[in-house]
């Protein structure tokens, strides 16, 4: 490890302000030259395998199953009739998806875990368009779409649905990975009976912040099917929504928002009920303070959808959209008047927006997870939501891909602005929310608007992005957060932490110095009986891992207590830096020990 690693050495709670210094001043100091990304967004192969992988060390058999992972992959699009095609940001790579079966021998307990894997691309159609064009013909995240198309055109594209016509793999959906969904109309063939929604496997959806989901044969990762929200119900007929829409962990419900854009943008926030397969609207939010915005994931709790409107308002009431063709351009310059606004949402008794809430302007991709508490003298229910947070909007920019890839003096650039590069590294917050017991007290909360209190926050490199917990306890109080963190020797995400929400100890993978992690997916090890009790951090994580020296790829399995690595199977080809997944488990007939 070169000495510029070896000065920022990372210690307990009592030092978070120190690592957080450390962090901003390895970025003012240019750390990140030796720590290569280029791997994960250049030359990325698509494997329609399955092929094996090696496998090093051990996984356990338990952890067998099904990863899902999926973001973009190709970026550049070469000789079109304007030269070379460019993404711009990192969220506007063309899907591609991957695939890692992990195999255990039912057999014999003492036979070494297989892993299968396999990719496909998701938007061949819109590359070849653009192969075609030289341009884009589609509404991105922070692609400027060509001006040479006219407003009719820049509208009718976010506005107007797939059309069969374009094929199914033209619709740019990468960001999330769903299985079961409920309501849409799956083209899988049928796998076995459901057993509840944790059941068989039966569909696999993609995805993005937008009212359409795209299909894929769960094997092959085939585009198979396109679904808009508003085949679930009629009145969800904006453009926008969510990419991480919220299951409830006991029936399987689906909970999502959708956004209808225009002069007085109208939030629709919803569920599909699985047992009946139809979708409610629980919440209708089209006030003067709910601004059009960019919302990339919201909360749950047993009793609540908790629903915030950060402060990265689109203009226009969003119609800005379609007059710069993409998002990132169409967000109005942070104003720290923009409070965020906070909504809690019954979804038990149909009372729709019980209280509302203001928290200081800020801004966030992802929430972790979200929890409620009675106060039994009052009656009164204390929510609480975790977050990760930034005070501004420019982390946005941080993830363009010329500032990733130190493209002309970008890099140093942007990181080496201070009060820019504070503003950019992760704090994960803790907001409560005390919803008052309306029949004791008389308080109309859902009128009054009460200031929310930040009860906890921790900061890089304590916490990081793409958060994630134990799945057993969604909208249950929580310990433990796995997170991907910045200690300021990458111009990405340098390394898996684990963050103790009780005691603020942290705990870090020792990955080796340009091995870029991506998100750690938790599962849990099975019971060995009923009545056995689990701690919260008994299991595994699984991460795809960027050797950005050798230009490969790695599955990696670590201990999720000890941060250690058991094993890890082996690509000798990059996999593009994804952003999310899914683990499935063997169904009741399959292998599994």
């Amino acid at each position: 490890m070169s000495a510029t690693h070896e000065k920022h050495a990372l210690r307990g709670p009592k030092n978070e302000d120190a690592d957080f210094e450390n962090t901003v001043r390895g970025m003012l100091d240019a750390d990140y030259e030796d720590w290569p990304n280029e791997a994960g967004f250049e030359g990325l192969d698509e494997i329609r395998g399955p092929i094996e992988l090696p496998v090093k060390g051990s996984i356990p058999t338990w952890a067998a199953g099904t990863l899902f992972r999926t973001g973009p992959g190709q970026y550049t699009i070469e000789d079109t009739p304007k030269g070379t095609f460019r993404s711009r940001h990192w969220f506007d790579g063309f899907g591609h998806s991957h695939r890692f079966n992990i195999i255990a021998n039912p057999g014999n307990a003492k036979t070494p875990i297989k892993v299968e894997y396999t990719s496909r691309r998701q938007s061949q159609a819109l590359v070849d368009a653009i192969q075609k064009t030289g341009r884009r013909p589609d509404v991105a995240f922070g692609q400027r779409m060509d001006p040479c198309i006219g407003l009719f055109g820049k509208v009718m594209s976010v506005w107007q649905r797939p059309r069969a016509s374009e094929g199914l793999d033209f619709t740019n959906v990468c960001v999330t990975v769903h299985a079961n969904v409920p309501g849409m109309p799956s083209m899988a063939r049928e796998t076995g009976q459901q057993s509840g929604h944790r059941g068989r496997l039966k569909n696999i959806w993609l995805a993005t912040d937008a009212g359409v989901m795209k299909e894929v044969d769960q094997h092959t990762l085939e585009p198979i099917g396109i679904a808009n929200q508003r085949q679930l119900n009629p009145l969800l007929k904006g453009p926008l929504s969510c990419a991480h829409a919220q299951r409830d962990p006991d029936t399987g419900d689906f909970f999502n928002y959708n956004l209808d854009l225009g002069y007085r943008p109208t939030y629709r926030v919803f569920r599909t009920n699985v047992s009946a397969g139809t979708t409610d609207i629980l919440a209708t939010i089209a006030t003067d303070d709910a601004k059009a915005a960019y919302i990339h994931s919201f909360f749950l709790t047993p009793s609540f959808v908790i629903f915030c409107v950060p402060s990265s308002h689109l203009a226009w009431g969003g119609a800005k959209v379609p007059w710069e063709g993409n998002l990132m351009d169409a967000i109005e310059p942070f104003d720290k008047s923009k409070l965020c606004k906070w909504y809690i949402i019954d979804r038990i008794s149909d009372r729709g927006v019980v209280a509302t809430f203001d928290s200081p302007a800020g801004f966030y991709f992802h929430s972790v997870n979200s929890f409620e508490e009675r106060d039994e003298a009052t009656g009164d229910i204390n929510v609480y939501s975790d977050v990760i947070e930034y005070p501004s909007l420019e982390v946005i920019q941080a993830f363009e891909v010329d500032v990733i890839l130190r493209v002309d003096g970008k890099t140093k650039s942007f990181w080496g602005e201070e009060d820019r590069n504070r503003n950019c590294h992760a704090r994960l917050n803790r907001w409560k929310f005390r919803v008052p017991n309306s029949s004791i007290n008389g308080v109309d909360a859902a009128t009054t608007r009460q200031a929310a209190e930040k009860v906890l926050e921790i900061k890089a490199p304590h916490a990081g992005e793409l958060p994630t917990i134990n799945p057993a306890y969604a909208t249950k109080k929580h310990r433990y957060v796995y997170s991907l963190a910045n200690r300021g020797y990458s111009t990405l995400l340098d390394c898996i932490v684990k963050t103790d929400l009780e005691t603020r100890e942290t705990t870090f993978w020792d990955n080796p110095r340009g091995h870029t992690p991506g998100e750690a997916i938790f599962v849990p090890r099975p019971r060995s009986r009923p009545d056995e009790a689990l701690d919260e951090d008994d299991g595994v994580l699984l991460s795809v891992v960027l050797d950005g020296f050798g230009k490969t790829s790695y599955l990696v399995c670590l201990d999720a207590r000890t941060m250690k690595e058991l094993g890890h199977a082996e690509c000798d080809f990059a996999i593009g830096i994804g952003f999310h997944g899914l683990h499935w488990p063997p169904s009741s007939g399959e292998a599994r020990l």
